[in-house]
């Protein structure tokens, strides 16, 4: 029988005559009369948590001396034991009782021997007269328990040591082989000397990996071992190769009845009938392998793949520990490479949208030729809602638009899509760059899922050697001469499409045969860690090769301002007005007559009226 935990009315009572003789100055005398013949534990901590009195079965309970304890911390006197500072901390907070349970390692047990865990249940009060906080009195008495209750306790804690671990280590990215790499190297060596995780795989267009013959294929998204063993683990595949296995073989069992399957010292027919192949039979000798265990990854009520441990050589049998553990760790990491699934869905998704969006921009005047460049994030960031357009107006001229819906995923890179095909729909007005800004921004806010973006848009008008721009608060465009040095066009950023304040302007520049103009997205020279006219500066700074063809200029600009992993998704566009002669036949006449008077934009340099 354990014994039963100190009640209130006794615990208040003692408190009351502790805070008494506490701040009569007669500790000792007063609880050494009242204390030193009771049973359980007592003893009386100051407000730093050190031990002022224990009266002799506190002493025996720990087997430590009085005179050992008094003045000293209890993790002070045994680190092993496991403290409740953090419980003792709180009463001295707030005042309230609690109770506790602790567990250690003392120097002995009731009867003399030592090295046994033991486990107490201890009352705490806060000792406090008038108002001042003296301390604190525990009352503690020992819970025994039998050696398989012990034992279950142990197993228990070291089940949670073990889960506390592996979570600091499993799930570090969004990655889902990354993260099944994180568990397989966590399990070797802890729980075996071969490690692999598999998943049905997404991209065979099977019934949960169901081959034709009825047995199950499974991707093998990572495989550790221990270093002795890794030249001949790579006889049982590589990551991300795919393993067919017959039915009946154990991994469709475990993934039928999703319950783990072990098997220890296994005979030859056995073995035969463990693995998948002839070739993995002359694998798994060649290893050595003993051993096998096999138990299922399920996350949300469903199975998405298995974790196989194997033990070879001198490693010891699997245990049913063995077992309750590497469950308890699967689960666990099965959660986290099911969100890493989701997420790599959810981004090719997105990625597949947003390439196939831009893979088809509108085609330009033959006066104007065009490169663009579009690099999805390296980062653990979503694809974002970078995009480009380009819209033929009459006169030969060309409308270019540069854009970046705020927010990424899906949902960004459709409305990605609803802005390219808005743009169109407004472009077809002919209406000057900075009145297309207010009727896109209008229809933009009048929805209501629409998502803000940044805008630029520049027309170029070959005929008159002249760019109008107008900006929805997007990064300036750049213009390179025959030096090829980029040189931002200042155009005053207005609000964000979608906000419905409006307020955009123009402005109007040359822009003459044999320049280039580049239109980006912030991907391309935004740095989280810098100032953005340090980032635009490393733009100006470049020199470019103006006179080769725009895909290599575009190269040259990539490789300068994205040599390392991109914080953002990059959208770049490049235009440059092609001479008469190269405009292809009939160019001249499609660019003549252009609109009356100097163009929608005014004269060249001026800037055009604000909306």
């Amino acid at each position: 029988m354990c014994p039963t935990a100190p009640g209130r009315g006794g615990a208040d009572h003692f408190s009351d005559a502790a805070a008494v003789a506490l701040s009569s100055g007669g500790t000792d005398h007063v609880l050494r009369n009242v204390l030193s013949g009771t049973t359980a534990g007592v003893a009386i901590l100051d407000p730093q948590l050190r031990y002022l009195y224990v009266n002799p079965a506190f002493a025996r309970t720990i087997g430590v001396p009085a005179t050992s304890l008094l003045g000293r911390t209890i993790n002070e006197v045994l680190p092993g034991i496991e403290s409740r500072s953090d419980v003792l901390e709180q009463v001295l907070l707030d005042g309230l009782p609690r109770e506790a349970t602790t567990t250690g390692v003392t120097h002995t047990d009731a009867s003399g021997a030592p090295g046994q865990r033991r486990w107490w249940h201890g009352a705490y009060h806060r000792l406090e007269i008038g108002g001042e906080v003296f301390g604190i009195a525990g009352i503690v008495v020992e819970v025994t328990a039998s050696q398989e209750q012990q034992r279950a306790l142990e197993q228990a804690q070291a089940r949670l040591t073990l889960l506390d671990a592996a979570a600091t280590r499993i799930g570090t990215t969004l990655d889902m082989d990354t993260t099944s790499g994180e568990l397989a190297e966590f399990l070797v060596p802890l729980l075996g000397d071969v490690a692999t995780v598999e998943v049905f795989p997404e991209e065979t267009g099977q019934v949960r990996g169901v081959t034709a013959s009825g047995g199950l294929r499974l991707r093998r998204s990572a495989l550790a071992s221990l270093p002795e063993l890794r030249e001949a683990t790579r006889q049982l595949g590589l990551t991300g190769e795919y393993v067919d296995y017959p039915a009946g073989s154990a991994v469709p069992r475990c993934l039928a009845t999703e319950r783990p399957i072990m098997r220890n010292l296994q005979s030859e027919e056995e073995l035969t009938q463990w693995v998948a192949s002839p070739e993995r039979l002359a694998a798994y000798r060649a290893v050595g392998i003993h051993s096998t265990l096999v138990v299922p990854l399920a996350a949300r009520g469903h199975t998405i793949g298995t974790v196989s441990l194997a033990r070879a050589g001198d490693s010891p049998a699997f245990t049913d520990e063995d077992v309750v553990n590497t469950q308890d760790l699967s689960g666990r990491a099965a959660i986290t490479i099911d969100n890493a699934r989701r997420y790599t869905r959810s981004q090719g998704i997105a990625l597949e949208l947003q390439r196939a969006l831009l893979a088809e921009p509108g085609s330009p005047h033959p006066n104007v030729e065009l490169a663009s460049r579009y690099l999805p994030s390296g980062s653990s960031a979503l694809v974002g809602g970078d995009w480009f357009e380009t819209v033929r107006l009459p006169f030969g001229r060309t409308l270019l638009v540069m854009g970046d819906v705020m927010g990424h995923g899906v949902e960004a890179a459709v409305d990605m899509s609803n802005y390219r095909s808005m743009i169109r729909y407004v472009s077809a007005s002919d209406l000057p760059p900075h009145r297309i800004l207010r009727q896109l921004d209008t229809n933009i806010s009048e929805g209501e899922t629409g998502r803000p973006a940044t805008c630029l848009l520049a027309l170029v008008d070959p005929a008159r050697g002249i760019c109008s721009y107008s900006s929805a608060g997007h990064l300036p465009p750049a213009v390179l001469g025959a030096d090829g040095r980029p040189q931002l066009v200042e155009v005053p950023p207005g609000p964000p499409l979608g906000t419905g304040f409006g307020g955009y302007d123009m402005v109007t520049r040359e822009f003459g045969t044999g320049e280039v103009l580049i239109l980006y997205t912030d991907g391309l020279v935004e740095r989280r860690d810098e100032d953005i006219d340090r980032s635009l500066a490393r733009l100006t700074r470049l020199r470019l090769p103006v006179a080769g063809t725009l895909d290599a200029l575009l190269d040259q600009v990539l490789r300068h301002l994205t040599d390392r992993v991109a914080e953002d998704d990059v959208a770049v566009l490049a235009a440059r007005v092609r001479p008469p002669s190269a405009a292809g036949p009939g160019a001249a006449s499609r660019a003549a007559p252009g609109p009356p008077g100097p163009g929608p934009g005014g004269a060249p340099g001026a800037p055009g009226g604000g909306s």
